[in-house]
């Protein structure tokens, strides 16, 4: 049977189009092909199902044109709904979760079973194969502590405050990834790791992501984030950075609140041998993609 094709100027100048769009990033798939990238997903973006959608889609083809995604995740939204379904009131420091015993738990429980199981389900239905660990899994994250001091706004001395079971990343054993990645699977990482007291410890995802990053020598840490990237006073989006740029803009004022702690996992993940750091817009359909295989970019890129 005979099929019609269309082959008006519009459908031919379509093709043409997805042609040059696809030999645009010929150089970039050339570039990255055997790199590392991790990945930090958190935020609204995880609330919203076409936003799921795109960001499976999106390290799926990353895997399969020979670029290794690691992901972590977050889920602070999703553990506070659950305290609060529980009666279990939450409190802040600083923007870090004072977390008992009982938060500790319920925290690994939203990360490591629901969140994480969720995200390898996404990645599944796109295609891709992954393997959702934490970072107790195969000794990958060994935490400590996190010393939290703060100032006292009338006395203006130093006060320590105890955080409980807040920890940061003190080693890392990457040997699960590696073999994950060799295996063709897409490692998705809860932040949770284990002390050496024992005790389980809540990760910031950002700074665990960060920390992965620069252990790996990833070519690429992005931090998925609910703004465009970093603005200037005027709104404006600042596409490349340094850490000398970042010192500055901090000291005049024009990057302030919750983007400070995120521009300096970022310092320190190039610091220490991630290649450059993306802070970009998880909402924008395929941004990842954008970022790393267009000319132009799609976010706030940080290298030393």
């Amino acid at each position: 049977m005979a099929t019609n094709i269309d082959t008006s100027d519009v459908y031919r100048q379509a093709m043409l189009d997805k042609a040059e769009t696809l030999i645009e990033a010929l150089p970039y798939l050339q570039r990255y092909a055997g790199k590392t990238f991790v990945v930090k997903y958190g935020g609204h973006a995880m609330g919203d199902p076409a936003a799921q959608q795109d960001f499976a889609q999106d390290v799926v083809l990353m895997k399969a044109i020979g670029i290794n995604p690691v992901v972590v995740h977050g889920g602070g939204p999703q553990i506070g709904a659950m305290l609060k379904k529980l009666g279990i009131e939450s409190r802040f420091v600083d923007g870090l979760r004072v977390t008992d015993a009982v938060t500790a738990e319920i925290a690994e429980m939203v990360l490591s079973g629901r969140i994480n199981k969720e995200l390898v389900s996404w990645i599944a239905a796109a295609g891709g194969k992954a393997l959702g660990i934490s970072g107790k899994d195969a000794g990958l994250i060994t935490a400590t502590k996190v010393e939290k001091v703060i100032i006292d706004p009338d006395s203006g001395d130093e006060l320590s405050v105890d955080l409980g079971f807040v920890g940061e990343p003190s080693a890392i054993d990457p040997t699960i990834i590696h073999t994950a990645c060799a295996a063709g699977m897409i490692p998705v990482i809860a932040p949770i790791g284990v002390g050496d007291d024992g005790h389980t410890y809540n990760i910031n995802a950002d700074t665990m992501a960060g920390a992965i990053a620069a252990e790996l020598g990833a070519a690429r840490l992005f931090l998925l984030t609910d703004v465009p990237g970093v603005l200037d006073k005027n709104k404006s989006l600042l596409t490349d950075l340094t850490p000398a740029d970042i010192a500055r803009l901090a000291e005049d004022g024009t990057i302030s609140g919750g983007m400070i702690p995120k521009l300096e996992t970022c310092v320190h993940a190039v610091e220490a041998g991630c290649e450059a750091a993306v802070v970009l817009d998880g909402r924008v359909p395929h941004a990842m993609l954008l970022e790393v295989f267009t000319a132009r970019g799609a976010g706030t890129l940080i290298r030393a």
